[in-house]
């Protein structure tokens, strides 16, 4: 049977405007960091995107580096992009990025010219795409100048393979000099990605500053600390737990009984007001609407539920945020 989508999608998800661009974006949006390579089952993949979608998730996000192995998730995407989602193209913000390594040899990597275009031209057909929505600069590069590659951001969006360009994982200076220059080529910065959570709360010195300087966007990247702020690790270190596993991206020593502590307290905020801790944490990166969105992987369709259902109870009282504030310092 061919998918059609939920004829009620649009009723349970709010959208933001992108900073002061024309844009709005789901308040969750779906990244395809994990769980979309070879590796994963391709119709769990095809499950997830369905299911997002259905509960108004427009925004999927992936870079070229996306897998394991690199490409492998923009490769699967494309795949249920031109099975299932073909027909909601135009109510699709799909986005990619370049900035990691990608192919041998000087050109397959940062941030030159050559690389960001060739990388492109790569997602695209490997997405069957002729442009993506937002096309980042994944992370700096501290060789290539910073002109290069914004002009090369800007020859993309002139080029008509991206309508925005972002930035991700760029430090406040480092962002303004960026937002500059692309100002002054024509081709504005829509949004910023960076990480972003209750235990990663570098934006506050002074990047969210300077988005809403520029009136550039933000979505939150790993919001939910890697899978810390949830349910998962209030007993401990599950053995089938990604901190049991030794992944890079979170570790038992990472996992300390002190930070665990903070994990089980914050829980009971999270009771009292009637909600689990990942819905908790999501709004509370939410909070006074200065990040756009927040950025959830998924291996469940109930992990989707849940971050959608965060949204019947977003807001904090002034006494709930002190609470929380105590916990976190």
């Amino acid at each position: 049977m061919p998918y059609l989508a939920s004829p009620n999608r649009y009723e349970k998800m709010e959208y933001r405007r992108c900073g002061q661009s024309g844009l709005k974006l789901p308040v969750v949006s779906l990244g395809l960091w994990h769980n979309f390579g070879d590796n994963a089952h391709f119709e769990n993949g095809r499950k997830l995107i369905r299911h997002a979608f259905d509960h108004g998730i427009t925004h999927f996000d992936l870079a070229n580096n996306y897998g394991p192995p690199p490409g492998s998730a923009e490769q699967h995407f494309g795949r249920i992009l031109q099975e299932d989602l073909l027909p909601y193209r135009d109510e699709l913000i799909i986005s990619s990025k370049a900035g990691y390594t990608m192919w041998d040899g000087p050109y397959g990597d940062w941030g030159s010219k050559k690389y960001l275009v060739a990388s492109l031209n790569q997602s695209l057909k490997r997405m069957g795409l002729d442009y993506v929505d937002v096309f980042y600069h994944h992370r700096p590069d501290p060789d290539t100048p910073l002109e290069e590659t914004m002009a090369a951001l800007d020859l993309i969006v002139r080029q008509g393979k991206a309508l925005y360009v972002g930035l991700s994982n760029y430090p406040a200076a480092r962002a303004k000099e960026a937002f500059e220059i692309l100002k002054q080529l024509g081709t504005p910065c829509l949004i910023h990605q960076p990480k972003y959570s209750m235990f990663e709360r570098w934006v506050e010195a002074d990047l969210l500053d300077t988005l809403a300087d520029y009136g550039v966007g933000s979505i939150a990247f790993s919001p939910l600390a890697g899978g810390v702020l949830t349910d998962r690790y209030l007993a401990g270190i599950p053995e089938d737990s990604r901190a049991a596993s030794d992944s890079k991206f979170l570790t038992a020593e990472q996992l300390t009984e002190e930070k665990l502590a903070k994990v089980r307290k914050l829980n009971d905020i999270a009771q009292a007001r009637g909600q689990k801790l990942s819905q908790m944490a999501l709004a509370w990166v939410l909070r006074g609407d200065r990040v756009t969105s927040v950025l959830i992987g998924a291996s469940k369709t109930g992990q989707i539920d849940d971050a959608v259902g965060m949204m019947a109870n977003r807001h904090f009282s002034p006494e709930e945020l002190a609470a929380i504030e105590a916990i976190l310092v």
